[in-house]
């Protein structure tokens, strides 16, 4: 095939692979560039049909040959398109705000303190001790999640908590959590005024600490830097 990013490849690859679902995440992709089925097909010179049956699990799980091939696919048909893929997953580092490891581990009931949080869910785990913080915007968030630089937000460990700024309802970080390997110890929402009864259950099933919080984005960061 042609030139292509092997950066972005390795990205995409990443995310199908650790998926429980590797036909369905392809599919996702595809459909996030919004790139017809068969002009995808074209490209891999393979049937329609063939593809249609790796994307919905028909045939068994699709090799790492099958997924590099579909993947370069995507790449250069987004290149000669709208270049979406640059936006999704060049731009990641931007969504991270703040990030750090605390000098010693405090209990998520000091840190519930100190940056003033409500407890939606968890109340029972807070002497669980958080190690670090992550402070990620949202919207760009969402992006990340979902591709293999989602590990790079947990910094040193995963024994942290997670703050998302311009948070909506709360939905799709624990939903994009919800479905990664990795899970953080607490997430705190910022800013929204009622959380989606969802967001709370997830957290619930991964036995997350989620909490709420409208203190001020900046004071929130000064506050962590110095644990």
């Amino acid at each position: 095939m042609e030139n292509i990013d092997l950066e972005i490849v390795a990205k995409i690859a990443g995310n199908v692979v650790i998926s429980n679902n590797p036909g369905e995440m392809l599919k996702i992709w595809r459909k996030r560039l919004k790139i017809k089925q068969i002009v995808l097909a074209r490209k891999m010179k393979i049937s329609p049909s063939v593809l249609s049956d790796y994307e919905s699990g028909r045939r068994y799980s699709p090799g790492i040959i099958f997924i590099k091939r579909y993947i370069e696919g995507l790449v250069i048909i987004d290149k000669s398109n709208n270049k979406t893929l640059n936006r999704l997953l060049k731009e990641d580092h931007s969504a991270i705000l703040g990030i750090g490891e605390f000098k010693k581990p405090i209990s998520a009931e000091k840190l519930k303190k100190i940056i003033n949080i409500d407890i939606l869910n968890g109340d029972d785990r807070l002497d669980t001790k958080i190690h670090g913080y992550t402070i990620v915007d949202s919207i760009n968030t969402i992006y990340m999640l979902s591709g293999i630089d989602f590990y790079k937000i947990f910094g040193a460990t995963t024994e942290r908590v997670l703050i998302f700024t311009r948070v909506g309802i709360g939905r799709s970080p624990l939903v994009a959590i919800r479905v990664s390997q990795l899970k953080p110890r607490m997430v705190i929402l910022h800013g929204p005024n009622e959380i989606d009864k969802l967001a709370v259950d997830l957290a619930d099933k991964d036995k997350i600490i989620l909490g709420l919080t409208r203190d001020n984005e900046n004071k929130i960061k000064e506050k962590l830097m110095k644990l």
